[in-house]
């Protein structure tokens, strides 16, 4: 596949409002739309499997105080924010759209109950591979799989503090990572690279402190044990669909 034909298959005018919300919905990229792509109200999502799943790379007790705390407490912090205005019914993609204009609160609360749903969801236990045409653009945009993980995970640990490292399909019909502070997200108006989260990695010292300690390599390494590449494949598949 060369870069035209790749970028022609993308279109390269794409943008997330753009997006029909049932593409929005079926690839994963916001939840908060059901498969039919309507909006049925903000929910606390289940954890998609056990919290010994991931074990040995992500042990258990890591994975409850990270879901039943950190990420229920976003989403609960987020409910409050948004009780009683316009945000309370609407879907998160939109509410991302104009975040810079929205209070911090809503940001950083609205971030981690969005960016945790999607982190769950690109791990599994089991073996996967990414499918051909997402191998394909990433050898394309990297120059190969290795390259790309390389940079991936330059990304996660070389981002300062707290954050997230992101494997995005930006608005010009390119795989490029990046990596936000806090709970920012590339579906955000103020991230520096905007686009279709298809894979995110959490480098908040909560996220690996318990088992890795001050290590977050040695946490950025096991994680590509337990990618859902038929998951982030979907997603990548869904919005070329567009």
């Amino acid at each position: 596949m060369n870069r035209r034909k790749f970028v022609n298959t993308i279109g390269i005018s794409l943008a997330v409002a753009a997006l029909p919300a049932k593409i929005l919905a079926r690839s994963g990229v916001d939840f908060s739309y059901n498969e039919d792509g309507i909006f049925e109200g903000h929910s606390f999502p289940e954890l998609p499997y056990a919290y010994d799943a991931l074990e040995p790379y992500i042990d258990k007790m890591t994975m409850e105080i990270h879901y039943d705390r950190h990420h229920r407490g976003y989403f609960n912090k987020f409910i409050a924010a948004t009780k009683g205005t316009e945000l309370e019914n609407m879907p998160l993609s939109k509410i991302f759209s104009t975040i810079s204009s929205l209070p911090v609160g809503v940001r950083n609360s609205g971030g981690g109950y969005y960016n945790h749903t999607l982190f769950w969801n690109n791990m599994t236990s089991e073996k996967t591979s990414p499918s051909k045409e997402l191998k394909d653009a990433i050898e394309i945009d990297f120059g190969s799989f290795e390259s790309f993980k390389e940079k991936f995970s330059d990304a996660a640990s070389s981002r300062f503090g707290s954050g997230w490292a992101w494997l995005v399909l930006t608005t010009d019909g390119k795989l490029e990572v990046s990596s936000t502070a806090n709970q920012d997200n590339p579906l955000m108006d103020i991230s520096e690279t905007k686009g279709f989260p298809l894979l995110a990695l959490d480098v908040w010292e909560h996220a690996y402190y318990l088992k890795y300690q001050n290590k977050r390599g040695d946490y950025i390494g096991a994680f590509w044990n337990v990618v859902d590449w038929n998951e982030v494949s979907k997603r990548f598949a869904k919005i070329n669909e567009a």
